[in-house]
């Protein structure tokens, strides 16, 4: 990468030799013709590193979204045989009521999965359901009222989802690890009549209570949710974006 910089570095640099010769021997048309060549070259130089510049950032790219996807996918793995596993000791000790009931915890589990993943926003969807593979000091729950697609609403979805990741990131990197129980971030999106609200409910402490606010607030810029109440807090936040008159 450094070599393909310094390549186009020296290429635009090399165009000052000719046009000084041209400057100096105005007369020589010869030196004109060379200096019109180089600066043809030097611009193809400069194309070429431009393009195995992009090729290098989309092939990293590319690696970091296979990579980030394994580690999802072994994380759920890890979960299935977690719950096969439960659930065969439950069936082995003829526990039909417990049976049931862990059924439906994984029952819901999987529609929460499923609203998450009809959220609209790709790198909203794939940050959610990634997340339990980015950090083990917070523990993060969604849910999701009803079935809701923010690409639909009538604002930027984008933005909203960019404004949601940048707040749980705001968590994330500002939760201060605990000895016991981990914290707890629950994030609930529900689409009312005239309003998307989201509310972020926090237990736990942080690390530094100004810097989570500095987040936040950045993450608001420009963004169609807007705070319900302007002195946010950790313990409870509630965004909304409005839908239309």
């Amino acid at each position: 990468m450094n070599r393909l910089r310094l390549t186009k570095l020296y290429a635009a640099a090399s165009a000052l030799l000719p046009a000084a010769a041209v400057l100096i021997w105005q007369s020589e048309l010869w030196l004109l013709a060379v200096f019109v060549a180089w600066i043809v070259i030097a611009a193809l130089i400069w194309v070429w590193c431009e393009r195995k510049e992009y090729e290098w950032r989309m092939a990293r790219s590319i690696h970091a979204l296979q990579s980030a996807s394994i580690r999802t996918l072994n994380h759920h793995r890890h979960d299935w045989m977690n719950d096969l596993q439960v659930l065969y000791g439950y069936i082995r000790m003829n526990k039909a009521d417990k049976t049931v009931q862990y059924v439906e915890q994984i029952r819901d589990r999987m529609m929460t999965e499923s609203k998450i993943a009809k959220l609209g926003i790709p790198s909203l969807v794939t940050f959610m359901q990634s997340f339990r593979t980015l950090t083990h000091t917070l523990q993060f729950e969604v849910g999701i009222e009803g079935e809701l697609n923010l690409s639909e609403l009538p604002f930027d979805g984008d933005q909203a989802a960019e404004t949601i990741v940048e707040f749980i990131n705001a968590y994330r990197f500002s939760a201060k690890p605990s000895m016991g129980e981990a914290a707890k971030l629950t994030v609930d999106l529900a689409q009312e009549e005239k309003a998307l609200s989201v509310s972020f409910r926090y237990e736990g402490s942080l690390n530094d209570m100004s810097e989570w606010k500095q987040k936040c607030k950045r993450a608001l810029e420009g963004s169609p949710l807007k705070p319900v109440d302007p002195n946010i807090s950790p313990e409870r936040t509630v965004l909304q974006a409005q839908l239309g008159n």
